[in-house]
């Protein structure tokens, strides 16, 4: 098969790579639903892994980053992205195989030692193909339909993981149930498919065209220089790191939390995910529309605090004896939380393709990735530590109220090992956002005015006009409470 860059792309085939492009993308999440997330977790968790291990698991998809340096020496010297990609998702795709038929045909020698291993070269190699896919979308996509076309794409494969999460979900429950002793294997086989679809999804990426670019011959290390000396971009990689390193510390032990210390079944966790992704995909879009018409940043802006909230509100999760309350409180906080991060990771993402040029768009989006990723993979091996240090410790809160006839204990509040996580990532995210102000994006629009017109759009399609009102008139005036405090 042909893999060489075109000189020239009409406007035929620019429509056609859009789409081959929506296909891989369908693939490529099939195989990550299959091995990622709260799948991974608890495999990891039945194989009997440590919070270190499971912090470890959730850091390699970025620590991994850091390799990207890698990606940047090879299409310097290959001027071939396409080839690229193709060659390293293979590469990252056959580790698959090799999980899955572990315990089919050698279940004695699975352990999470072992897994760990295979896993980081799955995801380098992953991570190398994704830097030149990268640069390659920078020069493929129109940029004035970058936003639109990303949220469409991204709506789809969303729409593809919440039925297929919610179909293996009730599967490995009533294996769980009915067959524990087949639950290994059943991850095998999971693990195996992912691998073939994968492959298979490599094919799309193959036939899609790819405009040519010639990187310039010069020391690597003074290529990564350049957006670091770029003082707008460097705002941009200072609130990232801050950004990413406050979810990184909560978010990967939100299904380990409640795994561990509710005693949910995937069913439940998945079926929280879904209502996550649904809020996503009926937002994701207008998030898309407003982000082409205002700016990336103003959005960030919108979506953090929410997601923020939804932090602190985990600290609430528990303190219920029933559950149907905190199934209840769950549902919501995983509402907001889909609603938020559709808008705050395509607009990251888009962000640091608009503000990278052209010709070095490859080296900036690296950087950006590699300095990320830093904090990325430390905040869960963090988080891990953490958690192991708040075991046995907790901080509770009751407000009593004493008659002579009787007393009203009312339990408001219960830190222990994993709320202390998510307590930690709502102050740092408060951090974070202080340094976003800083950023500056051509065709920036006050972030009150998007807030108007964006509850107004919300109220016609979505009826949610207390999602995005209230909530981030409450946000504002905490703001305003920290600002004064450490600012």
């Amino acid at each position: 098969m042909n893999l060489k860059p075109s000189e020239i792309l009409t406007e035929q085939d620019v429509k056609r790579g859009l789409k081959l492009v929506i296909g891989d993308g369908l693939a490529s999440e099939t195989m990550t639903t299959l091995t990622g997330g709260a799948f991974i977790m608890a495999m990891a968790i039945l194989l009997g892994a440590n919070n270190l291990q499971l912090g470890l698991i959730a850091a390699l998809p970025t620590m991994v980053n850091m390799f990207q340096l890698i990606a940047i020496w090879l299409v310097r010297r290959f001027n071939n992205r396409r080839a690229i990609t193709v060659i390293c998702a293979v590469l990252a795709r056959l580790p698959l195989l090799f999980i899955g038929l572990l315990p089919l045909l050698a279940p004695g020698v699975m352990t999470i030692e072992l897994v760990i291993p295979i896993l980081f070269f799955y995801y380098l190699s992953g991570a190398v193909a994704g830097a030149s896919w990268n640069s390659w979308m920078k020069d493929l996509v129109p940029e004035k339909t970058l936003g639109a076309y990303f949220a469409l794409r991204s709506s789809y494969m969303q729409t593809l993981n919440a039925v297929l999460s919610l179909m293996l979900a009730l599967g490995l429950d009533y294996i769980r149930h009915y067959y524990p002793a087949l639950e290994m294997n059943a991850y095998g086989y999971m693990f195996i498919v992912a691998g073939v679809v994968g492959l298979t999804g490599t094919t799309f990426l193959a036939k899609t065209p790819e405009p040519q670019r010639f990187m310039p011959k010069e020391n690597i290390f003074k290529m990564l220089a350049r957006p670091l000396k770029d003082g707008n971009f460097r705002r941009l990689l200072f609130f990232n790191s801050a950004w990413v390193f406050a979810v990184n510390i909560a978010a990967p032990f939100f299904t380990v939390f409640m795994m561990k210390s509710m005693g949910l079944g995937l069913s439940y966790i998945i079926g929280l995910t879904i209502v996550s992704q649904v809020s996503s995909i009926f937002t994701i879009r207008i998030w898309g529309l407003f982000a082409d018409r205002y700016s990336n940043k103003t959005i960030i802006a919108i979506g953090a605090p929410l997601y923020i909230l939804c932090l602190v509100a985990w600290c609430f999760v528990g303190i219920y004896s029933q559950l149907w309350p905190n199934l209840l409180l769950l549902s919501l906080i995983h509402l907001l939380m889909g609603i938020a991060n559709a808008g705050i990771n395509l607009s990251l993402t888009n962000i640091g393709l608009k503000l990278a040029p052209t010709a070095d768009a490859i080296v900036y989006l690296s950087t950006k990735n590699i300095v990320t990723a830093v904090f990325s993979a430390l905040a869960p091996l963090a988080g891990g530590i953490l958690a192991d240090y708040f075991t046995g410790r907790h901080l509770k809160i009751d407000a009593e109220w004493a008659s002579p006839r009787w007393t009203k204990t009312l339990h408001i509040v219960e830190l222990h090992e994993w709320n202390f996580l998510f307590l930690f990532g709502a102050l740092l995210g408060l951090v974070a956002i202080e340094l976003l102000r800083r950023v500056k994006e051509t065709g920036e629009v006050e972030k009150d005015t998007v807030v108007r017109i964006l509850r107004s759009t919300l109220r016609n399609n979505l009826k949610d006009n207390f999602l995005t009102g209230n909530l981030m008139n409450g946000y504002t005036q905490l703001k305003s409470v920290f600002r004064r405090r450490f600012f």
